[in-house]
């Protein structure tokens, strides 16, 4: 979605202060615009996906003050002093966090669309809880659909990076 399709109606538009990845962005928007439109089309924060625009894939989970949110059905004025974390923000080519490195080693992404909103959704678990068992994993996993596997190697690595991040120095 481009910026004049993000908004139907007039445009009535509202300045937000967001803090994105650690960086503190003042924007103007249209007071309509999701996080996701705020993310990919005014900030260029495209590993964020869009695809159902509804809040029933998760492929566009994003962390919001440590909670897992679909970035699709949150208000970018909602996220107005809040803590943004996206899957840019976790990691670096240098140093990726362990679940995007097991996401990596486990084969857990295929077509990788809905790859950013399983490691932000197990990032949110893992921070809530770095020890958890298959079936939380799988509850935890469970607002963010995939079409391409059977969850198997995707609840692998997020087990596999719990394991990492527990045997950190």
């Amino acid at each position: 979605m481009d910026e004049s399709s993000a908004s139907s109606g007039p445009e009535i538009s509202h300045s937000v202060t967001l803090r994105i990845n650690g960086h503190i962005r003042r924007i103007e928007i249209p007071n309509n615009w999701t996080l996701n439109d705020v993310l990919r089309n005014r900030l260029g924060l495209n590993g964020t996906k869009r695809a159902c625009d509804y809040g029933g894939c998760g492929s566009c989970t994003v962390l919001m003050d440590g909670v897992d949110v679909y970035s699709c059905s949150t208000l970018a004025v909602e996220a107005e002093g809040k803590e943004i974390l996206t899957i840019e923000g976790l990691g670096t080519d240098e140093e990726p966090h362990p679940l995007q490195m097991a996401f990596a080693a486990s084969y857990a992404a295929q077509c990788g669309w809905c790859t950013p909103g399983m490691i932000m959704s197990a990032k949110a678990l893992l921070d809530r809880n770095p020890d958890p068992g298959e079936e939380e994993v799988r509850v935890a996993l469970s607002g963010v659909l995939c079409r391409c596997t059977g969850y198997g190697f995707i609840v692998k690595a997020v087990m596999d990076a719990a394991r990492m991040i527990r045997e950190r120095p």
